[in-house]
């Protein structure tokens, strides 16, 4: 295997961890509008990522940052195209996080209104168009002979990549409901399991159309087998959220998040991003590579780092692996 192959792999491999774990906390910051009754179980939602939130996160970063070393030609046509979603969605990523943070500093009822609105919408918006950008990258965007993006925002805005959005939205937005269920006690668990039942179907309903269409544009062997995976791996998602399996849900919800994440990727190679004007113009992950010297280096540095820091992150889960409920939230001063 070529270096330049590899490192396609590892970045859809971060990809897909980043979308695995944000994907739950962009879940729970929808559902504190969708599920949540009153301001105390807004607070339990919200406690159940307090400690993992921002680590998950580090899966972008050092995502960016990889396609960035490894396919710097890559990494520029993508943020110079697709340029303004993704500062929509830094933007997002950056309220959200002071939102978590200042919610909490003063106990005026319009101060923490605003701030739970601002993580319900800075939560949703990235879930869309997440799906929305992947979607345009298996899709082909205008490409020109140079190698830079030659088109604008309406070319971005396809049907199909808008249906790329509402799955990932629509999905997320389940993983977090059976995360809730995982991670709460009492009433909330309840109808966190009754929300993810809904959600789940409602996710079949708009997530097989979705691999169908992509399979049958880009697909190849390999996304079929990851097509198949995705489906079953849903159906049982849902079957286990039925039987109050919330541990074995989750993580088939997660397996389902990966799957199609897999999809998209396989669909993608060798390509990194197809041109829609000439197929001779596209980005591979040949052309679009650094050195080898460069990946080589990388790669003994990715090496050591990378198992580092999912040690890490697995023992931050692990320390704050236990339920939360109503009980838990502390009366508000006064009371």
């Amino acid at each position: 295997m070529h270096l330049h192959d590899f490192w396609f792999l590892l970045i859809a491999f971060l990809w897909t961890g980043y979308f695995f774990l944000e994907g739950f906390d962009f879940g729970i910051g929808v559902l504190t509008k969708l599920l949540a009754r009153d301001r105390t179980e807004r607070r339990v939602l919200i406690n159940t990522i307090g400690p993992v939130w921002d680590g998950n996160e580090v899966w972008l970063i050092t995502a960016g940052g990889a396609t960035f070393a490894a396919f710097p030609d890559w990494y520029a046509t993508l943020f110079s195209g697709f340029y303004l979603p993704l500062l929509a969605i830094l933007v997002c990523l950056i309220l959200r996080g002071v939102a978590f943070e200042y919610r909490h500093k003063r106990p005026e009822d319009r101060w923490q209104r605003n701030w739970e609105h601002a993580i319900f919408w800075c939560s949703l918006l990235p879930a869309f168009l997440w799906g929305a950008i992947f979607a345009n990258l298996v899709h082909g965007v205008p490409i020109g002979r140079d190698g830079n993006y030659a088109g604008g925002l309406t070319d971005l805005l396809t049907p199909y990549a808008l249906l790329g959005g509402v799955v990932t939205l629509v999905l997320f937005t389940f993983h977090g409901a059976v995360f809730a269920a995982l991670k709460t006690a009492g009433d909330i668990r309840v109808r966190a399991r009754r929300c993810a039942a809904r959600l789940g179907l409602a996710t079949v309903v708009v997530s097989v159309p979705f691999l169908i269409w992509t399979q049958r544009d880009s697909g190849n062997v390999r996304s079929l087998a990851a097509v198949v995976i995705a489906v079953l791996a849903l159906a049982v998602a849902l079957v286990m959220n039925q039987q109050g399996r919330e541990g074995w849900a989750f993580a088939l919800s997660g397996v389902a998040i990966a799957a199609a994440v897999a999809m998209l990727f396989l669909a993608l190679f060798p390509d990194v991003m197809p041109s829609t004007l000439d197929p001779k113009w596209s980005l591979t992950a040949a052309n679009a590579a650094s050195s080898p010297y460069t990946l080589k280096i990388m790669t003994w540095v990715a090496g050591i780092m990378t198992p580092l820091i999912m040690a890490y992150q697995a023992w931050t889960y692990w320390v704050f692996r236990k339920r939360i409920g109503t009980h838990h939230i502390p009366e508000p001063a006064g009371h």
